[in-house]
């Protein structure tokens, strides 16, 4: 069965695949230098979490203008990202690697010298823009170049650096601020960075042939401002008041539907920013809605830990951060044994417990009190990011190997826009959640900690009962990817494809 999994297409990028794949047991060296440059670039997203004090007094900004630091990165990487399956068609794997790093350097370089606030948010989506194009690039890259027998393995790695890299920038940023200012976030990951740059270029061979395509700037907008605001509408909730992030986010969503159906009529002609053709594929889209509950879990807990033992139980920075990091380093450790379990015996075996796992662990989070044990939390939070390494890899692995290789790239671009959206559904709900309960308790007389405690509990219930539903879909899913066909040449796919795909998603719309 795992033969069948790898896609057979007339492009050149499967006929470079062999020399480089060699030997087949070994991670490809085009791979390794993806995903160290990967695990940099995405590490940022969340190294701002601990800084926002530092900031506040350093700059003489409020919280919430702190917040925009990690809200813009994170809105930037929405935007960006849907663009990324026509930019990788378009150019070789180098120029995408020189210019994406290149970005990331400029917008780390100003963050480090940045003199005001304007000046670091400005920096900050810089180096966002640079980071929204790794992840495609190497998701795209490694369905090329690694056998089908072989991707677990590799994808343990992967999974490395597209999760625990987020779950580890707390921790990190906890330990570099006990050092000094936080320019030093920046300055740190400076010559980490250009160090990865130099050496990637020096050994990073192209992957298949650059293609060249048109592109519709009206859906490069919608999609920018429909993410975008959905996005931002979502990290806006639990700031106070939900009529207004309720708007943003209706915006977004009708932005987002216009921008389905722009795509729908430009599949005809065989031009679509995003080809939606990947949601006709059962297997791809089961895997993207369980990632994203994946996310939504995650995200949800990294949010109320820190509130949890900052706020209620006193613990610094720093100390949260080496609380923590044992579950962030546990998902990293483990990745690549799960890769390779993955090609063993299959997804399910894998998905399946490692859902259960995380049903569990966020159950027990739902239990907070005052006087839980530290170790007691640290095995939860251990057990959290374990379960989500374990689901993560073969899902990543499965969802992607269910399509055929002209789709990678538009597969990895859906993959990375649903994970920053997810990111900020899990964010804004748990926020909301806390922050209302909160309220209610203390309209009823309860001590501040009491009420917000209270709150904590009923959002780790909430989002206990969302990966209840990831269980389910685990069960859908298959062993293995199935077969995926040969992709039909852009006049063929114009036909029945499209208008078969137009009537499925027409409701949508």
């Amino acid at each position: 069965m795992t033969t069948t999994a790898e896609p057979v297409a007339p492009e050149p990028p499967t006929a470079a695949a062999p020399p480089i794949a060699e030997p087949s047991r070994r991670t490809p060296a085009v791979v390794r230098l993806l995903v160290l440059a990967t695990f940099v670039v995405i590490l940022n997203e969340t190294i701002m979490i601990n800084a926002i004090p530092r900031l506040m007094t350093d700059l003489d900004i409020t919280e919430q203008a702190a917040q925009w630091l990690s809200t813009a990165f994170m809105l930037t990487m929405a935007a960006v990202i849907p663009v990324t399956g026509w930019f990788l068609q378009r150019v070789t794997t180098r120029r995408a690697y020189a210019i994406a790093m290149s970005v990331f350097l400029c917008g780390t370089a100003l963050a480090t010298v940045a003199p005001v606030f304007e000046v670091l948010l400005v920096a900050r989506v810089v180096q966002a823009s640079g980071t929204a194009v790794m992840m495609p690039l190497l998701m795209t890259t490694l369905m090329t170049v690694v056998p089908a027998e072989d991707r677990g393995r590799v994808m343990g790695n992967v999974t490395m650096a597209i999760s625990v890299a987020p779950a580890m920038g707390p921790a990190v940023s906890g330990l570099i601020l006990q050092l000094g200012s936080w320019r030093l976030l920046f300055a740190a990951v400076l010559p980490i960075a250009g160090l990865i740059t130099w050496r990637g270029l020096g050994q990073l061979e192209n992957v298949g042939e650059p293609r060249s395509s048109a592109i519709d700037w009206f859906s490069v907008a919608a999609a920018a401002f429909g993410f975008g605001s959905l996005v931002y509408g979502l990290s806006r909730f639990g700031d106070g008041g939900t009529t207004t992030p309720a708007a943003i986010v209706l915006i977004g969503v009708v932005t987002i539907a216009i921008f389905v159906a722009r795509q729908l009529r430009l599949q005809r002609r065989g031009t679509p920013l995003l080809d939606l053709r990947i949601l006709r594929r059962p297997t791809y889209s089961l895997s993207l809605l369980l990632m994203s509950l994946g996310f939504m879990g995650m995200l949800g807990a990294m949010i109320l830990l820190p509130i949890y033992l900052q706020n209620l139980r006193g613990l610094s920075p720093l100390e949260t951060g080496l609380l923590v990091m044992p579950g962030g380093l546990a998902m990293g450790l483990i990745g690549p044994s799960v890769g390779k379990l993955f090609d063993r015996f299959g997804a399910r075996t894998l998905i399946i417990p490692g859902s259960v796992g995380i049903v569990l662990a966020l159950a027990g989070l739902t239990q907070i009190s005052l006087a839980m044990p530290y170790w007691q939390i640290l095995g939860l939070h251990a057990l959290l990011m374990i379960s989500l390494a374990t689901t993560f890899t073969p899902v990543f692995t499965l969802g992607m190997g269910a399509l055929p290789a002209d789709l990678y790239s538009h597969g990895s671009s859906m993959l990375g826009t649903l994970q920053q959206v997810a990111s900020a559904v899990g964010t804004a709900l748990v926020v909301t959640v806390m922050a209302g309960r909160a309220e209610s308790r203390v309209a009823d007389g309860v001590s501040t900690a009491v009420a917000q405690l209270d709150g904590m509990r009923l959002a780790f219930v909430i989002t206990a009962a969302l990966s209840a539903a990831m269980v389910g879909i685990a069960f859908l899913l298959p062993k293995r990817p199935a077969p995926a066909p040969d992709p039909a040449p852009a006049s063929e796919s114009q036909g029945p494809d499209a208008v078969s795909l137009e009537k499925e998603l027409e409701p949508a719309c």
